[in-house]
């Protein structure tokens, strides 16, 4: 099944390969079901990040920051539009090649209204992509939460998104990336989106540095009606992103939103119950912490595994990433503010790895990827992408954010973080005295 989509896919020149519609869709003629659908998917991935991000991220800082927050998520949101449109897309799938697309497709060269990939409209299939794009550079801001100039942060995101995001997409998605070429299995963007802001925040919090009075001081979340607003929006758009990331309204996308439900739900619960045995009560803050988990766990799986795969998934992605949130991280000491490693990072993680183990048919799986016979197998290519992903974004955004610090600086003054990033950096409040 898989090697006969690659073939449709180099003929169509176009479409990534996990993302290829179901092949009784798979003919160059427009359906409309599948660009209701997929125009729909998009919309939701969209609100996923404004509103859904921008509210879950700002609740959860200090009341003097949650405004920066926001502008953070919406100005990202705008500035990734721009770039993909110019050359993003272009790099991850304008054409042919191992590591990536070319320029060939800058600021879309050659696409109009006529232009198809598979069922849908190419420009449906670019700004779904583009929601992709967006959203995975805002995850990043939760890492660095309270403390890094706007200008910065503005400029670190745009050469990110070109020189890691774009490549990376390609690498998995795109036509010949290398990584899809070997048989990874990554649906909707366990690797691409989660692995990939999880390790840049990660870097970014260790560069950038610990928060004043961290974490002797007490920081608690300002408004988790916000959070918890956020993480319910966050929910209902992801069926967008997995789901949609069939590109066809099909039986395929019907079993990527019933598991995708499945081990959000069951990340939540694991998540919470977890909480409640070690500290003694459950809270907001955890189980809306829990169902992002399982959504991320979730994500590269939700087009290869089934519903037993999807509990299997949710369960052990909601109790280690609360391990690693409430041990780990203060076992080793750094800042990631809002934990966009210990859930993105580790969620995806989990995700692909289990991803190689549920999408086996005896265990209610859609099968393995081009080429691969067993779970072995699988799993050795999934751990292969995953590291890979870890080392390439690891080291080109920490190379990045030092040659920034060294140009522009990335950290705001103390007076500043004191005072906050809404006066100091945009001088507005999110709330009047």
């Amino acid at each position: 099944m898989q090697a006969i989509r690659r073939n449709i896919l180099r003929a169509g020149g176009m479409l990534p390969v996990w993302l290829v519609p179901a092949l009784a869709h798979a003919q160059d003629k427009l359906d409309s079901g599948d660009t209701a659908w997929m125009l729909t998917s998009t919309a939701l991935v969209l609100f996923m990040t404004i509103p859904g991000l921008s509210l879950f991220y700002a609740g959860m800082v200090r009341a003097k920051n949650g405004l920066s927050v926001m502008m953070q998520c919406f100005a990202i949101t705008s500035l990734v539009t721009v770039l993909w449109m110019v050359a993003g897309y272009s790099i991850a799938f304008g054409g042919a090649g191992a590591f990536w697309g070319g320029l060939d497709q800058m600021f879309l060269k050659g696409m109009g209204t006529d232009t198809l990939n598979g069922t849908i409209p190419a420009t449906v299939f670019m700004t779904f992509q583009m929601t992709f794009a967006i959203i995975t550079p805002a995850l990043i801001v939760g890492a660095f939460a309270e403390r890094m100039r706007f200008s910065a942060m503005l400029l670190f995101m745009g050469l990110w998104l070109l020189l890691v995001y774009a490549p990376i997409a390609h690498w998995v998605w795109g036509e010949g990336g290398w990584l899809g070429d070997k048989g990874i299995l990554d649906f909707a963007g366990g690797t691409v989106v989660h692995i990939n802001a999880g390790i840049a925040g990660l870097m970014a919090a260790l560069v950038i540095g610990k928060r004043k009075g961290y974490p002797t001081t007490p920081m608690p979340p300002h408004n988790l009606m916000f959070t918890i607003t956020g993480a319910g929006m966050l929910w209902v758009g992801w069926f967008g992103f997995n789901a949609g990331s069939e590109l066809a309204a099909d039986g395929t996308a019907g079993m990527a939103m019933a598991v995708t439900q499945i081990a959000t739900a069951t990340a939540a619960l694991a998540w919470m119950f977890s909480e409640w045995m070690t500290h003694g009560r459950p809270s907001v803050l955890g189980i809306a912490s829990g169902a992002v988990a399982g959504l991320v766990a979730i994500t590269p799986a939700s087009g290869s595994v089934g519903p037993l795969g999807a509990l299997a998934i949710g369960a052990t992605a909601g109790i280690l990433c609360f391990f690693f949130v409430v041990k780990v991280k203060p076992a080793l000491g750094y800042d990631d503010s809002l934990d966009a490693f210990g859930v993105h990072g580790i969620g995806g993680i989990v995700g692909a790895l289990l991803t190689g183990v549920f999408c086996a048919p005896a265990l209610g799986g859609a099968g393995f990827g081009d080429g691969i016979q067993g779970i072995g197998q699988q799993l050795a290519v999934q751990a292969f992408g995953v590291v890979a992903t870890l080392v390439y974004t690891g080291v080109v955004s920490f190379l990045l954010l030092k040659v920034l610090d060294l140009l522009v600086g990335l950290r705001v003054s103390e007076e500043e973080e004191t005072e906050g990033l809404d006066l100091s950096q945009h001088e507005e409040r999110a709330y009047s005295l």
